[in-house]
């Protein structure tokens, strides 16, 4: 099994758009340091057999396939609704076009109904020939359900994610959680002997919706994963700093990232 970081960034990304000559704003991160560079939070987690998983498409999803070398993907899994994990969902017609069929959507009915509610086009009946707009298909699953979608196992659990909740996911060896600030016993109880976690490090203060610097490094104690790597980073989570003041066993990702893990 092959997951491929396509973006390890916050909302915003690094840099911010802004900075006082317009180049951006890298906040406290290098700029000459080039993965300080991130792009908005999503993977893509590859079968032996080929088949790809998209989760979540990241306003930046083109860029990122493109960067990555993604040739194509089987389906798609949402984690949540917010806007840095959705809006790219117009460039999956593209990814129909390659498939030449119409992709799975996994998600709670929380956020389908969400996503629906924005991008109903997305989600009509296809009619062929051709893909003019993305389709879609609805698959509803609970957050503490075990799916197959692209050919994987994936079981997935419930993520405090402070005004609403997220999917944290699990195959195999490996663990996912983005855009969570707590976690509950459950969540551990589907994480517990993993390989490799990613998951959220938004910033070193503690923050109301994302896991911060500290709290992250005391669940990557309990969890005992081989390999804990940050991802959802914003501008104060410079790449040098990290290095010098994270444990062995935990460290930042960065876009482009590829960790393989046995299926």
């Amino acid at each position: 099994m092959r997951v491929t970081v396509l973006g390890c960034g916050g909302s915003t990304g690094v840099p911010a758009i802004g900075g006082a000559d317009g180049t951006g704003d890298w906040g406290v991160c290098d700029p000459a340091e080039p993965r300080n560079r991130r792009t908005r939070a999503s993977i893509v987690v590859e079968s032996r057999a080929g088949s790809r998983l998209l989760v979540d498409t990241s306003p930046d999803m083109r860029s990122q396939l493109l960067a990555c070398r993604i040739p194509a993907i089987d389906a798609v899994l949402f984690t949540h609704a917010h806007a840095d994990h959705i809006t790219g969902l117009d460039d999956v017609r593209v990814l129909n076009r390659i498939a030449d069929r119409p992709l799975d959507a996994f998600g709670t009915a929380k956020t389908l109904d969400e996503i629906v509610s924005r991008f109903g086009y997305a989600f009509l009946p296809w009619q062929p020939p051709g893909f003019y707009r993305p389709v879609l298909v609805e698959r509803r699953v609970e957050p503490d359900a075990t799916i197959r979608a692209a050919g994987l196992e994936v079981c997935l659990f419930n993520q405090d994610h402070g005004f609403t909740e997220s999917l944290g996911l699990r195959i195999g060896g490996f663990g996912y959680s983005t855009d969570v600030v707590e976690l509950d016993e459950a969540a551990f109880a589907a994480l517990a002997g993993v390989d490799t976690w990613l998951v959220d490090c938004f910033q070193r203060a503690p923050h109301r919706t994302h896991a911060h610097f500290e709290r992250v490094l005391t669940w990557a104690n309990r969890l005992g994963a081989r390999r804990t790597v940050l991802t959802h980073m914003g501008s104060d989570l410079d790449w040098a700093w990290m290095l010098a003041n994270l444990p062995p066993g935990v460290e930042p990702g960065y876009d482009g990232l590829v960790l393989d893990l046995p299926d």
